[in-house]
């Protein structure tokens, strides 16, 4: 991830961490190439010069798919650092903003200096997947504060047991270019009274299969079945 200032002319200035990674870790050397994106939309078609501090640069490619609808993902905090690999799964699977909640069985009370590591680990998984765009992290807040927020667009939380139907055929039933936001719950799931509140907001409850997922891996799972929903809408149209 770059930042603008960076960028002179045809040239990118590379900073000692990038340098690092560039040379040591990737093991790239002078006239190897590389993808460089500011997190903004735009990315670049790097070769590395004999100068190790610079880079030349032309404009890359652009993407050949149109920018996502906005997707994003509530998902109450987990125990321990388990957020931090949702940071990292969510942001490879595209997701525009990610809202982590506290919910009334949520365990974790995040720290001040949390969202800065969130950050740090969504630059570097989007510099991984090459996305071009770097993905909103928000302050947590509380479910039900967070319920009280207007939004737009198809609304899902995911429950447990019942006889929700399944966010594959939801999200199938949905227009891919419609914004979309899916809600995953904490360890021992919503409580009844969260999933009363949440369908009284608009959402509709949705399941994502008979087997009880872990609170890390319910967003990855929620996410994945969304993005092939709209894949497949998107490559229908091509045909």
């Amino acid at each position: 991830m770059v930042e603008p200032a960076q960028v002179t002319a045809d040239q990118l200035h590379l900073t000692p961490s990038q340098q690092h990674y560039l040379y040591r870790v990737l093991r790239l050397r002078p006239g190897q190439q590389f993808l460089a994106l500011d997190g903004l939309g735009t990315r670049w078609l790097a070769t590395l010069t004999a100068t190790a501090e610079m880079a030349s640069i032309v404009p890359a490619l652009p993407d050949r798919h149109l920018p996502p609808a906005d997707l994003t993902l509530v998902a109450a905090l987990p125990k321990g650092n388990g957020f931090d690999e949702v940071v990292r799964q969510a942001t490879e699977l595209g997701v525009t903003t990610l809202q982590p909640v506290i919910s009334d069985r949520t365990l974790a009370q995040p720290s001040p200096n949390k969202l800065e590591r969130w950050g740090r680990i969504a630059a570097e998984a989007t510099e991984q997947s090459e996305r071009l765009l770097l993905p909103q992290i928000l302050a947590s807040m509380s479910w039900r504060d967070y319920l009280s927020q207007t939004t737009t667009g198809s609304r899902w939380i995911c429950v447990a047991r019942g006889d929700a139907p399944h966010l594959l055929a939801a999200a199938l039933s949905r227009p891919a270019a419609e914004p979309a936001t899916i809600a995953t719950g904490p360890e021992g799931g919503w409580t009844e009274a969260e999933v009363e509140a949440a369908i009284a907001a608009g959402f509709e409850t949705v399941s994502l299969g008979p087997q009880i997922l872990r609170a890390v891996t319910a967003p990855l799972a929620a996410l994945t079945l969304i993005t092939a929903a709209r894949r497949l809408e998107d490559s229908l149209k091509v045909v």
